[in-house]
């Protein structure tokens, strides 16, 4: 496979409106994970690179972002939107053979893009602050205001979705942005930057720097000129990222790991659930924060949940992107070393269910999709973020057994309730510990309106809706004595 579909030299980092090499004139392989070969090479930014970047993004807000009404930003963002989805195919393919998930998907990624700017694009005018009612004498209202220059560390997984939910919010709030993306998968990334080019926005507003995390990102992460950081990865590294900013008393957005459960009682409709059960566990090969890698089932309805499971997995298919099957490789031989590890300690429990590996070249990242039944909820994969297509069956007796199981992890991003009994789907909503809870449904079909983000492990902040705005944002009162 070749880079036929990119349009711009992925060897470059985008800075003050111009492609640039890296300072040091340095690369990285760029690698594809479907074969394991290498198909081209990306920019190994690194401090020089962040410390242009920071300063064109403090140049363009301070001379022209912050200046452009909320109205004009909003425009920009429409035109780049439209732009977006001229090249959806495009994107799709790059997407597809940067990550490796199937082109059904990648094609999914790049139409939410295109909706991120959408909404983003028609709400940047519509946040306001209000009037407080105080003493006689006195007018306050409050301002929101962007914080200046935003950095944006995107993860691999899904870089056209969470660069549209973090950097579309921040720009259309008013800020300057400047973006590392992932070192194993930054095409998107370099693409989306010369698209909102095109689109109009001024040069310096967004700058983009690929790069190892441990140069590049960090570099960006502790940056003194920069004013909030967003950032979408594991725990270890979220946690590294805001110690950095922490030194400059810099706010952070973290959207970390997650081990969400689906929790099926013996009311539920079964016929209903089922697709949801399995595709929120293996899509993208479970590479996905929110992925539903615990099926906590009622022991009723236990059995038949967990054979009609395995009928489904036995239909999955996994191969290469390019073959559009139901999943696809893992992103790199070191994640497919982890999952791997993980499988290996599952040795001693039930296989239920196992997918099939088709046309799967040797050097390919593959792991069949796996099911396990009968695990215990202290089991380690029933605890651990695997980030791989593994799933865990785990039975339970009453509710609050169900509860006490679901929030028995660090984690707290997403769970999903399936149960026909109203009050119940009321009291667990309340009780589990997750940013978002789904009732009868899981994931809602994305939904870019919906606030996204965790508790405990999972981070905090944040992305998507209204609620990302006001995160890009700083709150200022202002008190008017007019007597």
């Amino acid at each position: 496979m070749s880079l036929e579909d990119l349009w711009l030299d992925p060897s470059k980092c985008l800075i003050d409106g111009a492609w640039v090499a890296p300072a040091g004139g340095e690369v990285l392989p760029l690698m594809n994970p479907s074969t394991g070969e290498q198909i081209g090479e990306i920019a190994r930014g690194r401090a020089a690179d962040v410390d242009a970047a920071v300063a064109a993004a403090r140049k363009a807000y301070d001379s022209v972002w912050s200046r452009t009404p909320a109205a004009e930003r909003g425009r920009i963002l429409m035109r780049l939107k439209t732009l977006v989805e001229e090249k959806v195919e495009a994107l799709a393919r790059i997407e597809a053979l940067d990550v490796g998930k199937p082109l059904k998907q990648a094609r999914a990624d790049a139409v939410a893009l295109a909706r991120y700017m959408e909404f983003y694009g028609g709400a940047a005018d519509k946040l306001m602050g209000e009037t407080i009612p105080y003493l006689d004498g006195y007018t306050v209202y409050t301002l929101r205001e962007p914080h200046g220059v935003t950095a944006h560390i995107v993860p691999w997984n899904y870089p056209m979705q969470i660069i549209g939910r973090s950097v579309g919010a921040a720009l259309a709030a008013g800020n300057a942005c400047v973006l590392k993306p992932a070192e194993d998968a930054c095409l998107t990334a370099l693409a989306f930057a010369d698209l909102a080019k095109a689109a109009g926005l001024p040069d310096g507003v967004l700058n983009v720097v690929p790069g190892w995390g441990h140069e590049a990102g960090a570099a960006l992460s502790g940056h003194p000129g920069i004013d909030h950081v967003s950032f979408t990865g594991s725990v270890a590294t979220g946690a590294m990222i805001q110690a950095a900013a922490a030194k400059n008393v810099v706010p952070v957005t973290l959207e970390l790991g997650g081990k969400s459960p689906q929790v099926v009682f013996d009311d539920a409709d079964i016929d209903t659930a089922l697709p949801f059960l399995v595709n929120a566990g293996i899509q993208n090969a479970g590479q996905t924060c929110s992925a539903s890698s615990r099926i906590l089932i009622q022991r009723g309805v236990y059995d038949e949940v967990v054979g009609r499971m395995a009928e489904r997995y036995a239909l999955l298919r996994v191969g290469p992107a390019m073959d559009d099957l139901d999943v696809g490789p893992l992103i790199s031989a070191k994640q497919k070393g982890i999952v791997s590890g993980y499988l290996d300690q599952g040795d001693d429990l039930e296989t239920a269910a196992l997918g099939q590996l088709v046309n799967a070249p040797k050097g390919g990242n593959y792991v069949a999709p796996r099911l396990f039944a009968g695990v215990s909820a202290e089991h380690a994969l029933a605890r651990d973020e695997i980030f791989g297509p593994v799933q865990v069956a785990i039975p339970f007796d009453e509710e609050e057994e169900a509860v006490k199981i679901a929030n028995g992890t660090d984690y707290g991003l997403v769970a999903s309730i399936w149960s026909r009994d109203g009050a119940r789907q009321m009291r667990l909503a309340r009780a589990i510990r997750a940013g978002q809870v789904f009732i009868n449904n899981y994931g809602a079909g994305g939904g870019v309106e919906l606030p996204f983000g965790g508790m405990g492990k999972s981070g905090h902040g944040r992305e998507k809706g209204f609620e990302a705005l006001y995160g890009f944002t700083v709150l200022k009162t202002v008190a008017a004595y007019h007597g």
